[in-house]
């Protein structure tokens, strides 16, 4: 898949003011401070797309961005396809007040249980540690409301590959005390671009079956 146009649409704090439910829709979530609107600026080709921080929860907003791809499957070659990417506020706000935490978490569940046309949800985990309560916990949350996800495993870069590759298993080996089966899952890394292809295809191929 080849992203031919991204822009910023809307933000807004109500999944019900959300753009009209009319093509498929894909957001990404994830901790505090996990590098996901580097990854999405990554995917997109635009280092100015989505707002990114050093300071952990600068994303308070669910925002949306209209997307225009092009499939590069052979099957599809040349097909161009619109959807919506949504970059949603991280959990885990450690430095806000517990107002502000419990009205985020309200409206990123709210989003996630209730907007018909989420395709899938991508959440992010921070590749530098080992696994987090508040990640699995999360994920926990995920099984309960049936909601499709996969995991991208961020920051690869930013560590030596033994303990990313740890970390990273050490994650799943976690999940499975509780998980059937596992989610597909990405690795990635803003810096160097790695994942970018891997994850632009597997979106592709979901919304090829879609269209």
């Amino acid at each position: 898949m080849k992203i031919k146009k991204a822009q910023y649409l809307i933000s807004n704090p109500d999944f019900e003011k959300c753009p009209k439910a009319d093509r498929p829709e894909f957001a990404f979530i994830g901790r505090s401070n996990v590098g996901k609107s580097s990854l999405i600026n990554m995917l997109c080709n635009n280092e100015k797309l989505a707002k990114t921080s050093a300071s952990p929860g600068k994303t308070q907003l669910i925002n949306h961005f209209e997307i225009i791809s092009q499939s590069l499957n052979e099957a599809n070659n040349g097909i161009e396809y619109d959807w919506y990417l949504v970059d949603l506020p991280g959990y885990g706000f450690a430095t806000t007040s517990l107002r502000s935490r419990r009205r985020w978490e309200q409206m990123i569940e709210n989003y996630i249980r209730k907007r018909e046309n989420l395709t899938m949800l991508f959440v992010l985990i921070d590749s530098r540690h080992s696994p987090q309560k508040i990640d699995l916990a999360f994920l926990e949350n995920l099984k309960i409301w049936q909601i499709p996800f996969t995991l991208i495993f961020t920051k690869i870069d930013k560590e030596n590959q033994s303990l990313v590759s740890k970390n990273i298993k050490s994650f799943l080996e976690a999940m499975k005390k509780t998980w059937q089966f596992l989610p597909q899952h990405f690795t990635s890394s803003a810096v160097k671009k790695t994942g970018k292809e891997k994850i632009l295809t597997y979106i592709d191929e979901v919304v090829k079956q879609l269209i």
